[in-house]
């Protein structure tokens, strides 16, 4: 079981592999290299379906493109004159309005925000090529009941440092997935190796830790992992450093489908590539009326529960 281990061990994991990871690379780039352009084959552009709803009381948005090839690094292809619709297991319709090319949004009226917990969701997206659907359900979620703060001293790898960690407890009942979202003076966490999913209190399924706290790896996923202009690492947090933490509760197929995304964009490079999982479209739960044709993307909706803190260095034990 996880928690037999020590806990000091466990909340440093993440900074091990992160280290482990950079030396290696580290070593890679004193290699020699070739340069090659590789002739990739043009594949036909694919519809792209961004649309992760949630309920915090503010534009709800779903963008719409067409994939473009590897090599391409012009602007995505929008896709323009497409009717976005939403419809809850109620019968309330929720239309999203096309206010810049491909971004379609929908605004919450009279300050009541998108959406219900325990309902269901209906995506119908109708362009003049075909007709995509998807389901979705907007599960429960847990409070974020605490942020703090803790003081770890110099080690090998990084200076003194301050250390967030939030406190939340997963709900009783086997099943709930969720999305952990941090922030750093407002700046989205957005890293491959910052994608912090959660099955119940832990990493996946069957880890039999329903109804607990999160286990001390995700509630320490929070903190950015930075270096300075000269590779040093630097403390997550310093003094006046806000962090704000927001859980989304996500659909089970939303789980997978975070957890593909993160194996595929967090690739090992160099030797390792050999032995990598292959590249490959993550599965949508989107489907189109042309039964030939291949969509990615994805469409969930959310609930979520949202907290955050200043850290005052004056207010934290430096035992």
């Amino acid at each position: 079981m996880i928690f037999s281990f020590n806990q000091h061990i466990i909340r440093n994991r993440v900074i091990v592999e992160r280290f482990i990871l950079l030396l290696f690379v580290g070593v890679l780039n004193l290699s020699c290299e070739d340069q090659i352009n590789p002739t990739l084959e043009e594949a036909p552009p694919l519809m792209v379906v961004d649309a992760w709803i949630n309920n915090k009381n503010e534009t709800q948005i779903i963008k719409l493109s067409r994939s473009q090839s590897y090599f391409d690094n012009s602007v995505a292809n929008p896709i323009i004159g497409a009717t976005v619709t939403i419809e809850d297991s109620e019968g309330l319709v929720y239309s999203f309005i096309e206010q810049e090319e491909g971004s379609y949004q929908w605004d919450p009226i009279a300050g009541i925000p998108f959406g219900q917990v325990g309902l269901g969701y209906n995506l119908n997206i109708q362009t003049s090529d075909a007709t995509y659907t998807s389901i979705s359900a907007m599960n429960r979620v847990p409070l974020v009941d605490s942020i703090t703060f803790r003081f770890e001293k110099k080690n090998f790898i990084l200076p003194d440092s301050y250390w967030a960690e939030f406190w939340s407890r997963d709900l009783p009942g086997i099943g709930d997935t969720y999305w952990i979202k941090s922030y750093k003076n407002g700046q989205f966490l957005n890293n491959p190796d910052e994608i912090n999913i959660a099955f119940d209190a832990g990493f996946s399924e069957g880890g039999n830790i329903d109804g607990l706290l999160f286990i001390p790896p995700i509630r320490d996923l929070i903190n950015p992992f930075d270096q300075d202009e000269d590779d040093d690492f630097l403390s997550p947090f310093s003094d006046g450093d806000e962090v704000v933490v927001e859980i989304f509760s996500i659909n089970r197929d939303a789980f997978i489908f975070l957890n593909e995304t993160a194996l595929q964009i967090n690739r090992p490079g160099g030797f390792g590539e050999l032995f990598a999982t292959p590249l490959s479209n993550v599965p949508t739960n989107i489907t189109s009326s042309n039964p030939e044709e291949t969509v990615v993307g994805f469409f969930n909706v959310s609930a979520v529960s949202i907290n955050s803190k200043v850290l005052n260095v004056n207010e934290v034990p430096r035992n």
